[in-house]
């Protein structure tokens, strides 16, 4: 049973529920309050979770070098990577900036070569490319009379990268330090490290009062809340467990699946019309996943 290829692909289902309860969330409350107030919400939700599996609320037992590479991980993957693509997202808009980050997984696979020593097989490589081909293609149509406007600012399509950089560089670091770790509790630390720095920009930058009114919006805040179960919570926790168990190319290539995966909720939540290009990327990336769950001869 490939338990790390399965995991990963949970991991992209609890990341579409995520994205789709953030973006309603973020509409509501501002995408920095939704990035602090989840973090928050995911460092005490992985603190029940580990008290009942493991009998300790906090990681007390983590060694030196797995906070040290897992608080790295959570800085790079958690800030840094999500500052960079949020930032994108206004200067390029979603949709070009998601294609970019369609560059994660041969990142990370790329990474994991060098600083793991992990090989990918032809048919690792093939699904890899197949799967990011379908993605791309589901991406093209998203919405209707939209044109893709490939012409974007340098600036913008350099925090886009920097955002896959990031998921990359984050991924690599959590399996660095992981080891035989308990996933959620790595998961816990890398909440810490992600939220102390949105805990000091928030400060730097005089938000908090944007933060308290933020907090007093109930439908956005159980927005979070639901979002933050599926996403840095289970989701999260999810990927840690997978790059455990297969590689981190591999892993990351699943985990991305979330523009094909959200394609039928987005339809149903927000009315959004299904295009052929969708339909089509759909069945690539399909055929591309199943390239990665295959054993070479």
């Amino acid at each position: 049973m490939q338990t790390g290829e399965i995991s990963a692909i949970g991991v992209a289902v609890c990341w579409t529920f995520s994205a789709l309860f953030f973006e309603k969330a973020g509409n509501r409350i501002g995408s920095l309050a939704v990035n602090i107030i989840r973090l928050a919400m995911a460092i005490v939700l992985l603190g029940f979770g580990t008290l009942i599996t493991r009998g300790m609320f906090l990681p007390l037992d983590a060694t030196a070098e797995q906070w040290f590479w897992l608080s790295l991980s959570g800085f790079i993957g958690f800030f840094l990577g999500d500052l960079c693509l949020f930032y994108s997202y206004t200067q390029i808009g979603s949709r070009m900036a998601q294609l970019v980050m369609t560059l994660a997984p041969p990142i990370t696979a790329l990474i994991g070569f060098v600083l793991l020593g992990e090989h990918l097989h032809l048919l690792q490589v093939t699904g890899i490319s197949v799967t990011v081909l379908g993605i791309v293609i589901a991406m093209l149509g998203k919405e209707k009379g939209e044109k893709l406007n490939f012409k974007v600012p340098f600036k913008g399509f350099l925090f886009a990268l920097g955002g896959a950089v990031g998921q990359a560089v984050g991924l690599i670091a959590s399996k660095k330090g992981i080891g035989n770790y308990d996933a959620m509790a790595a998961t816990q630390i890398r909440a810490f490290t992600g939220g102390l720095c949105f805990f000091l920009l928030v400060t730097f930058l005089k938000k908090w009062n944007t933060i308290r009114s933020a907090s007093k919006d109930s439908s956005g805040i159980r927005s979070v809340l639901i979002g933050s179960f599926f996403g840095p919570v289970v989701g999260v926790a999810l990927s840690l467990f997978a790059i455990q168990h297969t590689e981190a190319g591999v892993a990351a290539t699943l985990m991305g699946l979330v523009p094909i995966f959200i394609i039928i909720p987005s339809a149903i939540m927000f009315k959004e019309r299904i295009s052929i290009y969708q339909i089509i990327g759909a069945f690539v990336s399909v055929g591309g996943c199943v390239l990665l769950f295959m054993k070479p001869l």
